[in-house]
């Protein structure tokens, strides 16, 4: 295996040179923490404004991410949620009705394939989803201008099934079953945000909203240089809604205002979060908000197992619900197709911009977007 360089003089520096070396040897960043490197190499550096800063008040009180007890009365759950929603776009959920067994049982499979012998894992690795499963470090390597601190398990659940014989054998029975018990989860935490907008509860659980279905087996190995990389930057999720499985290992952190609130790992827990189409949707009363994870300075390696819920149908019309919007609340987004803003999505993520602005109804296209759904409403 070729050695990846890690002191190449900045003149020199070729990015997509080392970024070539380093995928093309496919053994992942779990590879070179097992090689015993003690620098990370340049391609992993990120730029200062990307890299979690010194807390210079630690006297200010800590905020925490709300926790939901999904047992506890509907109607009290629901209001919950809709704060949570609205104010953070982000909560935790227990008592979901998910067996701890099953829990436990995907973070498990997902950590024993990122350990697998190299040679074992080499197989798998893969940037070609057509066969609706792929194992790569960075799913936009090419593409980003600096990488991120973590090897990625992908696979496509709906609405095209997986080819199962690519899934790796050892979590293959675990994420099928995830795939069922987050369904019905989805489900109902969609029906109770519905009622929350005031709307029928059937209402988002519109197979067309939420037929599209991913997870993410994400494994955030040891980093010997932790204040150089990130193990995931700033982003929002461009769909409807996420559901995160993570083991007990921090590093999940949200950003609401000029504070960054740590996901603290709750005992049968899963956390929430809204994503862009959803605060589209619902017209700017949920919220999308930027998140991160921290490169992890701990032996013990982070897992996580994020599943996203997204339209299916690229040529669907997307835009605040019509029920949501009146002259006292305007459209804030004009429609559009979910195929542009998942084009622009990727373009703006590429460039740290926030897509959902490009989609403002502004001007007078947007006040003609305005009128056509009043009108539609009388």
């Amino acid at each position: 295996m070729a050695t990846i360089t890690n002191t190449i003089p900045t003149q020199y520096y070729d990015r997509l040179q080392e970024v070539k070396q380093f995928d093309e040897s496919k053994i992942g960043v779990k590879g070179l923490v097992d090689s015993g490197l003690t620098t990370i190499p340049r391609i992993f550096h990120q730029p200062p404004h990307n890299l979690p800063t010194p807390k210079l008040n630690a006297q200010k009180p800590k905020l925490l991410i709300p926790i939901i007890d999904l047992s506890d009365p509907r109607s009290t759950v629901v209001d919950q949620i809709h704060h949570s929603a609205s104010i953070l776009g982000f909560f935790q959920v227990i008592n979901h009705g998910i067996p701890m067994k099953v829990m436990d049982h995907v973070l498990s499979s997902v950590k024993s394939f990122h350990e697998l012998p190299k040679t074992t894992r080499m197989q798998y690795y893969c940037r070609d989803m057509s066969r609706g499963a792929g194992y790569f470090t960075n799913s936009n390597l090419y593409e980003s201008k600096t990488a991120h601190w973590k090897d990625s398990l992908q696979v496509r659940l709906s609405p095209t099934p997986p080819k199962w014989e690519y899934v790796p054998e050892v979590c293959r029975e675990a994420l099928a079953e995830w795939d069922c018990e987050v369904v019905k989860l989805g489900k109902e935490l969609m029906g109770m945000l519905s009622e929350g907008l005031g709307l029928e509860r059937e209402r988002l659980k519109d197979k067309s909203f939420m037929d599209s279905r991913n997870l993410f087996g994400h494994y955030y190995p040891y980093c010997p240089q932790p204040e150089l990389t990130i193990g995931l930057k700033w982003h929002t999720d461009p769909g409807l809604l996420t559901v995160v499985l993570q083991n007990e290992i921090t590093g999940l952190q949200v950003k609401h205002g000029e504070d960054c609130i740590d996901v603290e790992p709750v005992p049968g827990g899963l956390a929430i979060n809204i994503a862009d189409m959803l605060q589209i949707m619902s017209n700017d009363v949920y919220k999308s908000v930027e998140h991160r994870v921290l490169a992890n300075p701990l032996r013990e390696p982070r897992v996580s197992v994020p599943y996203f819920f997204s339209p299916s149908k690229a040529d669907m019309l997307c835009g605040p619900l019509p029920e949501l919007v009146s002259p006292q609340k305007p459209a804030i987004y004009r429609q559009f197709t979910f195929s542009d803003f998942i084009q622009r999505y990727v373009m703006g993520e590429l460039q740290g911009k926030t897509v959902r602005n490009y989609f403002k109804g502004t001007g007078q296209a947007g006040r003609n977007i305005q009128k056509l759904i009043r009108h539609t409403l009388l």
